[in-house]
């Protein structure tokens, strides 16, 4: 059994206040979800900080993650090259904490991916503009 799990994150001003998020699914009952404030960030150091929040939580081998950003998907499965530094050195964090796991990294849409969108706003919101 494969876990499922949609991360997403976002920044609102890019660099902005940012925060990341995660929902994890096993055999569609919803396992974990978690949301957290990253201070100031980009749209995608956002999005590899959603990665490794889950990873951080989750302990299981098989995971099937699920993320709008087609940029990081795409990163993440060796297709495109990383030119941001601050990329590198997440892409290598999630490379490493992975390297055990069997984990499929996929692209969604937006309206696919809207319970770990929620959960990044609300995390926002509750932060204040501080």
């Amino acid at each position: 059994m494969n876990l499922i799990i949609k991360t997403d994150g976002g920044s609102r001003g890019n660099p902005g206040r940012a925060a990341c998020a995660f929902v994890a699914y096993a055999e569609g009952i919803l396992r974990e979800k978690r949301g957290k404030y990253l201070g100031v960030a980009t749209n995608n150091v956002a999005e590899y900080e959603g990665v490794l929040l889950a990873l951080g939580s989750i302990k299981e081998k098989n995971l099937d993650f699920y993320l709008d950003s087609l940029l990081v998907v795409s990163q993440l499965q060796g297709k495109w090259k990383i030119k941001d530094e601050n990329l590198k050195i997440l892409n290598s964090k999630i490379k490493d904490l992975t390297k055990n796991l069997n984990v499929s990294w996929n692209h969604v849409p937006r309206e696919q991916n809207m319970e770990a969108d929620a959960l990044v706003n609300e995390t926002l919101d509750n932060h204040g503009s501080a």
